[in-house]
């Protein structure tokens, strides 16, 4: 990791054979971090490979992330706080220990009411030829 670095870079932290990785830990890393968060919240990928991607959320009281759509399924895990989310126009609350699966190209935003830790998980369709 080179010292312009915040974070191990991803051809580095996702080239083995397996990971194991505290949640907690890496909470914690993001919260001490010194820069500050963008539009309240800061993420760190943990895993990016074939397709999936899983990234871990930590967000402030009152942050949100806008509308948007992701070209696969979509899975948010509460592990701290409070969400509301409006999902295709419906709004849906989550708390600590709620999954939330989404189809592909549905549009969700995400609000934060109090400080909150969410795992996202995308994990995008295969190519015709690899299905």
């Amino acid at each position: 990791m080179n010292d312009e670095r915040l974070r191990q870079a991803p051809s580095e932290r996702f080239a083995t054979d397996c990971l194991m990785i505290d949640l907690h830990a890496n909470v914690a890393a993001l919260r001490a971090e010194s820069t500050p968060t963008r539009h309240g919240h800061r993420q760190m990928t943990l895993f990016k490979q074939a397709g999936r991607t899983i990234a871990l959320f930590v967000l402030d009281a009152g942050a949100s992330l806008s509308e948007h759509a992701a070209a696969g399924v979509v899975t948010v895990q509460v592990i701290e706080g409070e969400l509301h989310m409006t999902v295709a126009g419906e709004s849906r609350h989550l708390s600590p220990g709620g999954l939330l699966i989404m189809a592909s190209g549905v549009r969700h935003d995400v609000r934060a009411s109090s400080p909150a830790v969410f795992l996202l998980q995308v994990s995008l369709a295969a190519p015709e030829g690899e299905r």
